[in-house]
């Protein structure tokens, strides 16, 4: 399997389209003809995650946060992310990044948090508006299968869980050929009636071109009749943060306890406690001050991330229990998550989980 093959199956995983519009996600640097040797995951691609690429023989390389992110005018080695990037090119190994692509992905980081902690009835904290779009197309009834199957091919009629939905409307449609026209039937000069079928299908806008392709492809007419319809729509299945509830709800230093010890914390920094049972909790991985208000607005009873300052701990108007836990700590569980994930999927070459500590954050007790 070649570098970019392996990337249109992880894309297929974990699609970019879901990350935020600032992140550098995808391949940061690689020959996409290379032959991939093996995967080896890791949290931070530091130099110390490079080295140890080389050591495994190992020269693709999927890390969480992406290690080029801006401002890179040259790679000479005066800096740390200079000494990595070059150490990768130098010993041909492909860096690929999936950041918030993952972040937003239903089945990533802050599932496996509320899988750790336990939570039920998840959902989606701060769904994502996915740029969704309707595609209507007219088709006569006898190619309505096989268009409808060429557009289910090509990625539209994804819905959450469901594929392949679409819905179908059975008409007559009018058309005259005019000079100039090779039509599929008629007669030039006649206004003629066709049978047809209004078939409409919700995609991705990213999807759009391969699906108008296999749209253009599979359709019998010299001129298709179609329209496009944006959607406002959010995806419930994409987006930041996540929140869901216990069985039974805790006190709220039990609570406390009870994270510390999931997440093997030295410290956890929180807002005033107010003697308020702790049952719906949010969460949202990394830096999370922007979800403060989304957790209020689903009412939950706590709410936890890291990298909160000073004036965000009063957001919780005292309704809610805000914890900061740490920015890597709160992410610490995504390179086990992502290589049971990927192992699953690639079984011919192996996925390894990075032994480098990459999280620069010490205590001193």
């Amino acid at each position: 399997m070649t570098v970019n093959e392996l990337i249109i199956d992880l894309k297929r995983i974990i699609p970019l389209a879901q990350a935020e519009d600032y992140d550098n996600v995808g391949l940061l640097c690689g020959n996409l003809e290379r032959q991939v040797s093996g995967i080896l995951v890791c949290h931070d691609a530091l130099e110390c995650v490079i080295e140890e690429a080389i050591t495994m023989n190992i020269n693709f390389i999927v890390t969480f946060h992406p290690i080029i992110f801006s401002g890179l005018k040259s790679i000479t080695g005066k800096n740390h992310v200079e000494k990595a990037v070059l150490k990768a090119i130098e010993n041909k190994i492909a860096i690929y990044a999936i950041h918030t692509a993952f972040d937003n992905d239903f089945f990533g980081v802050n599932f496996r948090i509320c899988e750790e902690l336990g939570l039920q009835n998840q959902k989606i904290l701060m769904p994502k508006k996915q740029n969704l779009h309707k595609l209507e197309v007219f088709v006569p009834q006898n190619f309505s299968e096989k268009l409808q199957n060429a557009l289910f091919d090509s990625g539209a009629g994804n819905i959450g869980f469901y594929e392949e939905c679409s819905f179908s409307v059975s008409g007559q449609g009018t058309f005259r050929p005019i000079e100039g026209a090779k039509p599929f039937s008629g007669t030039l000069g006649v206004r003629e009636k066709a049978d047809e079928v209004l078939i409409s299908v919700i995609y991705e806008n990213y999807k759009k071109n391969q699906i108008l392709a296999a749209m253009r492809s599979a359709h019998p007419y010299e001129e298709v009749a179609y329209q496009i319809i944006q959607l406002e729509n959010e995806n419930q299945f994409v987006g930041l943060g996540r929140f869901g509830e216990f069985e039974e709800p805790m006190h709220e230093e039990e609570f406390l306890g009870f994270v510390q010890e999931k997440f093997n914390l030295q410290a956890i920094r929180h807002s005033n406690l107010n003697k308020k049972k702790i049952k719906r909790v949010g969460v949202l991985g990394g830096s999370g001050a922007s979800g403060i208000g989304a957790a209020l607005v689903h009412q939950c009873d706590a709410y936890l991330t890291g990298d909160l300052k000073y004036h965000d701990y009063f957001l919780g108007e005292g309704k809610m229990l805000t914890c900061d836990i740490g920015h890597f700590e709160s992410e610490q569980f995504v390179t086990e998550h992502l290589v049971d994930i990927l192992s699953q999927k690639f079984t011919t070459f192996a996925v390894s989980k990075s032994t480098e500590k990459t999280n620069p954050v010490n205590y001193f007790l």
